[in-house]
């Protein structure tokens, strides 16, 4: 089996570390610059509005989670670009909340 890989340019680049109840997003402009850093309620509303300025070549992707369906279905239905990984193997990992800000920004 080939791995895939998603390697298409965009202006924005977003990703989400995507809980029941909040949603932690992170933007970076296509040079590497963090545009947006913030912690969300996990609403469509809170979305829609933190993103807006970003919209035009707008990607968003988080991790593989129970809570990720409506946020992919929203940038469906938005015509968001959105991406959908693996989560972490270490999950469980003692140091695990320290590594929460430093995944969304990989």
């Amino acid at each position: 089996m080939t791995m895939r890989f998603y390697n298409h340019p965009h202006r924005f680049y977003a990703g989400g570390d995507l809980h029941a109840r909040s949603l932690y997003l992170h933007i970076l402009d296509d040079q590497g610059q963090t545009r947006f850093d913030k912690n969300l309620p996990a609403n469509p509303e809170a979305f829609l509005q933190a993103v807006e300025p970003y919209r035009d070549g707008l990607v968003v992707g988080v991790e593989c989670m129970f809570a990720w369906y409506w946020l992919a279905d929203l940038c469906e239905d938005q015509g968001i670009a959105f991406l959908l990984g693996h989560a972490p193997v270490h999950e469980s990992h003692p140091r695990r909340q320290d590594q929460e800000r430093q995944d969304r920004r990989r």
